[in-house]
């Protein structure tokens, strides 16, 4: 039975790396086309209408959260609204490959960070492996490059937001319905790129980039619903490492679609932080930890 939950869980987990991908591709397929604060607004809508269904559903729409949730669910919101912008920004402006290699790096800053806050054991290997994966990360964004960019700095702005965002969701008591706060995150930031639309000019919608916001609203959707199943099946230690299957379908959709390949260097610095989160998910597997950060999804 474990074997046959840990294929489930292995294939669940990779499911929801296709969705993000696919996702990702359709947003930045409209790159230029649509303004970003108009584009998340119009996928919030979509993305709210199916997530508050779902949570109709199941019942969760009724639950009442205590107040120390909803101050946990109101700074959550702020990450999420963070890492959407700086990360869809670097995703218009780099290479998709480029921009998932770099967000690799988040397992590693969230042990590090719960490490940090949360007073998390953390052993020389694992420290170790950090330090090589954020030297890998380096490799990536190269400061100093003839082909640096500057929004290499905001997909690392991104992996913050992400890292502040699961850190908090951590201090979320078995009350807090998972479905609920991912309806009240995703109607809070449909709200706030709404009013920030408001700011800039608007751009009519064509049938092609209406289709393309609705594919991308239900890829968030079902890549979101597929990283909750995992959590429920398998074994942590052995599901997570599926997470970095993530950066081939990046490649692959990027050679495709966009007729991008990353640089040999940041081939290599990609392959070091997925080395040292694989070495790193091993140890805390060792160690008998099972964390759920591990296995959540990006920003979107």
């Amino acid at each position: 039975m474990a074997r046959s939950d840990n294929l489930t869980g292995a294939l669940l987990m990779m499911g929801s790396m296709v969705a993000f991908t696919v996702n990702d591709v359709f947003i930045k397929t409209l790159a230029g086309d649509i303004p970003l604060f108009q584009l998340l607004f119009l996928r919030g809508i979509v993305t709210t209408i199916l997530v508050g269904a779902i949570a109709w559903r199941m019942g969760v729409l009724r639950v009442r959260l205590s107040r120390r949730d909803m101050g946990s669910v109101a700074i959550r919101i702020i990450a999420e609204i963070g890492a959407a912008y700086f990360f869809l920004t670097a995703l218009f402006n780099l290479p998709i490959a480029n921009v998932t290699a770099i967000l690799q790096v988040i397992p590693l800053t969230i042990t590090l960070a719960a490490a940090v806050f949360y007073r998390d054991a953390l052993g020389w290997r694992r420290l170790v492996a950090i330090l090589i994966g954020f030297g890998g990360v380096l490799l990536i964004v190269r400061p100093g490059a003839d082909d640096f960019t500057v929004y290499s700095f905001y997909a690392l702005a991104a992996v913050g937001f992400v890292t502040l965002r699961d850190l908090i969701t951590r201090r979320l008591s078995r009350d807090a319905p998972s479905m609920l706060v991912t309806f009240i995150t995703s109607a809070s930031i449909m709200v706030a790129f709404g009013l920030a639309s408001l700011g800039g000019d608007w751009v009519a919608v064509d049938l092609r980039a209406a289709g393309l916001v609705l594919g991308a609203s239900v890829m968030v959707v079902g890549g979101y619903l597929s990283s909750i199943m995992v959590m429920r099946v398998g074994e942590v230690s052995f599901i997570a490492p599926f997470r970095y299957t993530g950066l081939i379908w990046a490649l692959l959709l990027g050679w495709l679609v966009f007729g991008e390949w990353p640089a040999p260097v940041t081939l290599v610095g990609a392959a070091i932080v997925v080395g040292s989160g694989m070495f790193t998910l091993y140890r805390e597997a060792q160690l008998g930890w099972k964390r759920r950060s591990s296995l959540a999804p990006r920003p979107r």
